[in-house]
């Protein structure tokens, strides 16, 4: 009777499981059945003769015999993947999947344009975006790069630079809410008003930070909104609920339309701008060096601020 061999799929299919602990979602990424990959898991299992998962109808784990097999067959797959890569360097074109993590605000500036035209220009790519508000390890999640702001990228990493060379926290609400209550002339009269909180997957509610004369205000937001969401926290503030604190590139349509103004500018503290970044010990895909090819080539639509933003400033509502 002829053994079945081990392949390829059967070593990706261990590497997702272990990284996703879950089955469900490994078959996902692997695009096959839940049952397909529990099968092959299974089958893989009865030819070498140990358990490499311990599973619970709520719970998977790896076993220690799966953790040494995975240590053993990780640099194997990685020299693959680096073979596979370096034959696709003779095509006209990149192709295959490209997974970045990014948090949902930076997706959005830098989809449109890189990421747009990036998909028009090489469509054999398959650009996957994680959103994850948190910083992640990318290389132990099985990414092949992120986007954060320059000042939170990893010490180890290569970081490429782009788009707007820094953002600018704005305070904004509605004429209608201004018109209302009336216009904060300083941080420290926001306590007197309702304030769109925003609360991180952590729990913890993002504070408001200001500075002028060398002088640091933190405003902790109070109100009766609490969102988790930047683009809920916009829609609020347009409804006139409440008093948003929001980056100048989220909200530029909404600034030029006069559905929002801004105030509090003298105090306005700007972070710093977006980064991609990727491991330096690794072959950099041809994929994601196209990627930074377009990134590089569209800097000049960052470059030039919106226009709206040297006329936002508002006089104060009587």
């Amino acid at each position: 009777m002829k053994v079945p061999k081990t392949t390829l799929f059967d070593l990706y299919a261990v590497m997702a499981v272990s990284t996703h602990r879950s089955f469900r979602k490994a078959a996902d990424e692997l695009e096959v059945s839940t049952s397909a990959l529990s099968h092959t898991i299974a089958a893989l299992e009865t030819r070498i003769g140990v358990r490499l998962f311990n599973r619970t109808t709520r719970s998977v784990s790896i076993s220690d015999a799966g953790k040494s097999f995975l240590q053993r067959i990780s640099p194997a797959i990685q020299e693959i993947e680096l073979a596979v890569e370096n034959a696709n360097e003779f095509r006209d074109s990149p192709k295959g999947n490209l997974r970045i993590s990014t948090s949902d605000v930076a997706a959005k500036i830098a989809f449109y344009p890189a990421f747009s035209s990036f998909l028009a220009r090489f469509p054999e790519v398959k650009l996957e975006l994680v959103i994850q508000e948190q910083l992640i390890d990318i290389v132990e999640e099985g990414l092949d790069a992120g986007i954060r702001l320059v000042d939170s990228v990893p010490k180890d990493m290569i970081a490429v630079p782009f788009g707007p060379a820094e953002f600018r926290p704005m305070v904004v609400a509605s004429p209608e809410y201004l018109a209302q209550y009336g216009e904060p002339q300083t941080p420290d009269e926001l306590n007197n008003h309702n304030c769109i909180a925003y609360r991180f997957s952590s729990g913890q509610i993002y504070n408001w930070d200001f500075m002028r004369d060398g002088i640091h205000t933190v405003i902790r937001p109070g109100g009766n909104v609490i969102v988790n969401e930047l683009s809920v926290a916009i829609k609020a503030a347009k409804c006139g609920t409440g008093i948003a604190y929001v980056n100048d590139w989220s909200i530029k349509a909404e600034l030029e339309k006069g559905e929002l103004v801004t105030f509090l500018s003298a105090w306005s503290l700007p972070f710093s701008g977006l980064a991609l970044y990727y491991p330096g010990h690794r072959l950099v895909p041809s994929g994601l060096r196209a990627l930074i090819d377009v990134l590089r080539e569209e800097q000049g639509y960052w470059e030039s601020p919106p226009q709206a933003f040297g006329n936002c400033e508002r006089t104060k509502t009587s």
